[in-house]
């Protein structure tokens, strides 16, 4: 169940460096602009707040990537608090996305599903 829950922490950790590069770098692109559902004017406007944006979404991703890798070294408290506070922090903004626009369930669903998974099979395993 650990290794479970490394991997599906990990598959989050990854849709999150994603979810940087369409708003930190690809922000007024057409994939991006369809992704987000904005037009160009607005891409153009809302520019610096999805910069900024992005990096929240690597920096979670760095924090879950690196408790993985501090995990393997055998430092398994100090890289489980780091993966369980990095996935943890990815399904709490799932569920604000989630709350606060009920239509966007998919992309909510996608950003906090894997997550919310490796953070339980990492809990089971751990408990075990």
């Amino acid at each position: 169940m650990i290794v479970a829950g490394l991997v599906l922490t990990g598959i989050g950790a990854l849709i999150h460096v994603y979810i940087f590069v369409l708003e930190s770098l690809l922000w007024t692109t057409d994939r991006a602009r369809a992704t987000f559902g904005t037009d160009r004017a607005e891409a153009e406007q809302t520019r610096a707040l999805a910069f900024n944006q992005g990096f929240y979404n690597l920096f979670l991703a760095v924090t879950v990537l690196l408790g993985a890798v501090v995990f393997a070294t055998g430092a398994r408290s100090v890289g489980a608090t780091l993966v369980f506070t990095g996935a943890g922090s990815m399904v709490a903004a799932g569920l604000v996305l989630l709350l606060s626009d009920p239509s966007k369930r998919r992309p909510a669903s996608i950003q906090l599903g894997p997550p919310l998974l490796g953070v339980l099979a990492l809990a089971v395993g751990l408990a075990a």
